[in-house]
């Protein structure tokens, strides 16, 4: 028991030592953030089990199959760390969002930011919000888009799994 008091003791001795990472005296080391940076093709797949989807006439929805046309695939165009776009690559219309909550095709870019929630990722529209809440970009349990006025980041609705696509 003291040889592990001890060792812990002298690990936070080094820990606080001048020079060491993350004491007020060091420069900070900058983050990597790779994974929130530039255009990747990605599959986004929702916790409700539903493919997201833009069809050929700007409707968003969800789809059970993971085989289905291009309008599955995205790319997540990177606007700045954490603010990405989604554009459908088969159909070209991005997704987006009104200030009523309602998801559609655009051929405008619309910006979401990207949050990593309950280790899903959630996307919040950047320029609406509802009552002072986000909206974020959901699909309910018939894979159907959720109004973003009745979503919530603790909801299962706006969680989804990106899934690269090789």
């Amino acid at each position: 028991v003291r040889g592990r008091l001890w060792l812990g003791l002298a690990w936070l001795l080094l820990a606080r030592a001048p020079g060491a990472a993350g004491t007020p005296n060091s420069p900070r080391r900058p983050r990597s953030y790779m994974h929130l940076e530039g255009d990747v093709r990605r599959r986004l797949f929702s916790s409700t089990h539903f493919f997201l989807c833009v069809d050929p006439s700007g409707h968003v929805q969800g789809t059970r199959w993971r085989d289905s046309p291009d309008s599955v695939f995205f790319e997540m165009r990177s606007i700045r760390v954490g603010v990405l776009a989604l554009k459908a690559v088969n159909t070209g219309f991005y997704v987006a969002m009104n200030r009523r909550g309602r998801h559609s095709g655009s051929r405008v870019c619309a910006k979401f930011r990207e949050r990593i929630e309950k280790g899903y990722n959630t996307y919040e529209s950047v320029p609406w919000r509802h009552r002072g809440r986000p909206m974020f970009l959901a699909l309910d349990g018939r894979g159907a888009p959720r109004r973003g006025v009745r979503t919530q980041r603790h909801h299962p609705s706006p969680h989804f799994l990106p899934v690269l696509v090789s």
